[in-house]
């Protein structure tokens, strides 16, 4: 039977009936339907409108659905034309102006023009649009220095920027900058991202919740046709359940392998991607009370948890311990200088009787799976017992995904001293910009969730971002991480290597820098 012959729930049943059956006792090669693939993810999808989300997880969805006007060329961080096919930007570094693909329809039939990319800016940035409530919006900070859009004519638009913004094409090819259906948004309201309706070269489907997200091969493709009649993400939130599933054939790619698996997939059968990537794995500390409003304490954990440990035995070998808030992959921009904290738990100790923090107690929120934070449980039991054995009594609550998202973005004040975090970011600025600056707070609408505060990381950033000379953009960079290591807003722990594995019946797959999870060209047989 081909793909063409299932119903659309003919096909869900097929790409669930591996877990409904048990994985563990079925056989290694279990029957997935040729021409769909199967993918197994960390987590339920919190929303498939790209505005309103910020987890990776989520945005390997939607890359597949949605394009924007730019996109990264694939193998790198590079920004090159997509639904644009070109523009200009003035000498001041203030005005962008787009020439627009022609002929391309959105999944609902309505025109993809000028008018539909300032709907999506109009929509994320203007309060007072009829459509702003859709959002929430947590990502609008990419924009906001758009003054405003313009509609030029039908197939080239312009915007406006407050002031010079270096990003500003980079983050227009993160997932954020994405376009939908004005007629879509319209038509579903705050129900869209249930609904979605994008450019891209596939269609959704339907979506089970806690079950699986379908999308389907775009017969209107303005581009070359997708690989595959249909992809199937199911989320498979417990990580040795999703090993097991790839074991047993029950899913046909599998994103963040568990290090301690990675050796079960070395065979026939089989094949693991490895793709470096602008990659942070850190603990959020609460500075704004408890402890670790005092630096000394921050430095001691720091100093206390033993990152290459992590590293070599949780995640074996993986990653490379983090020196800071700026990946190394981000190269122009990262501080070689700095040398990570060491392990040195006399240091934590003697940091802790001087703060007078002896036997602090500290609540430590961990994940039970995350975008970008492979084996969480256990990188947060390791992280407790070195905490613990330098005198503090550590307490882990445990979360699901989105629970978690739910209960740091807002900020740990008055819930919780310390957090699990993973960022996969586009640019040096984004990070620090959306989770170290002052202005960043909760509150604010920013991410900070720890409520850091330094004047001069502030000035820094905001120096950085309108900097238009490379070079003068890395120096602030570099500046404001040596800062910020030393003020120690968050213990850095590690730079992963993100990986995956297919099965052999899997053709043309590769992993991105993004992190993101492009399947237009993979042949599933």
């Amino acid at each position: 039977m081909t793909i063409l012959s299932l119903t659309r729930r003919t096909l869900f049943a097929a790409a669930t009936s591996v877990l409904a059956l048990g994985a563990l006792s079925l056989p290694a090669q279990a029957q997935t339907p040729p021409g769909v693939l199967i993918v197994g993810q960390i987590a339920e999808p919190k929303s498939l409108d790209p505005a309103a989300v910020t987890a990776v997880n989520d945005f390997r969805i939607l890359v597949n659905l949605y394009e924007g006007l730019v996109r990264y060329a694939p193998g790198t961080l590079e920004v090159e034309p997509h639904l644009a096919t070109g523009w200009e930007v003035s000498e001041d570094g203030t005005v962008y102006t787009f020439t627009l693909r022609e002929d391309v329809t959105f999944h609902d039939g309505t025109p993809f023009d000028a008018e539909a990319v300032k709907f999506n800016f109009d929509r994320m940035l203007n309060e007072d649009h009829p459509y702003h409530d859709t959002g929430p919006f947590p990502l609008a900070f990419f924009f906001g220095s758009v003054e405003s859009t313009e509609v030029v004519d039908t197939h080239t638009v312009r915007f406006t920027l407050s002031e010079p913004y270096a990003p500003f094409l980079s983050n227009l090819a993160y997932p954020t900058g994405l376009i939908v259906s004005p007629a879509a948004v319209e038509a579903n309201g705050a129900d869209y991202g249930r609904n979605p309706v994008g450019t891209g070269p596939f269609t959704f489907a339907e979506w089970r919740s806690n079950e699986a997200v379908v999308i389907e091969r775009n017969a209107e493709y303005w581009g070359d046709p997708a690989g595959t009649e249909a992809v199937v993400f199911r989320p498979i939130t417990d990580a040795n359940t999703r090993v097991a599933e790839m074991l047993a054939g029950g899913i046909d790619l599998m994103v963040e392998v568990p290090p301690t698996a990675l050796g079960q997939f070395q065979g026939d059968g089989f094949e693991v991607v490895e793709q470096a990537g602008p990659h942070v794995w850190f603990l959020i500390l609460n500075a704004k009370e408890g402890p670790f409003a005092d630096k000394r304490v921050r430095q001691a954990a720091n100093y206390a948890i033993n990152k290459e440990a992590i590293v070599n035995d949780v995640l074996e070998g993986t990653a490379e311990v983090a020196a800071g808030p700026t990946p190394p992959a981000f190269a122009w921009a990262y501080n070689e200088e700095l040398d990570p904290y060491p392990y040195d738990p006399d240091r934590a100790r003697e940091l802790l009787a001087e703060a007078g923090a002896e036997g602090a107690e500290l609540t430590f929120y961990v994940t039970e799976g995350g975008s970008g934070m492979l084996d969480p449980i256990p990188m947060g039991t390791a992280i407790q017992a070195d905490l613990n054995a330098v005198g503090l009594d550590v307490s882990i609550e445990t979360y699901e995904w989105n629970t978690f998202l739910g209960e740091v973005n807002p900020g740990l004040e008055g819930k919780a001293d310390m957090a699990e975090m993973a960022w996969m970011t586009n640019d040096p600025d984004t990070l620090p910009y959306l989770a170290l600056r002052t202005e960043a707070w909760p509150s604010e609408g920013g991410f900070n969730s720890g409520y850091y505060s330094n004047p001069e990381v502030d000035r820094l950033l905001e120096q950085a971002r309108v900097a238009t000379d490379q070079a003068e953009r890395a120096r602030l960079y570099k500046e404001m991480q040596a800062i910020v290591q030393e003020d120690a807003p968050w213990v850095f722990v590690a730079n992963w290597k993100q990986n995956a594995v297919t099965s052999d019946r899997v053709e043309n797959f590769s992993l991105e820098p993004s992190f993101l999870l492009m399947l237009e060209d993979v042949v599933k047989n």
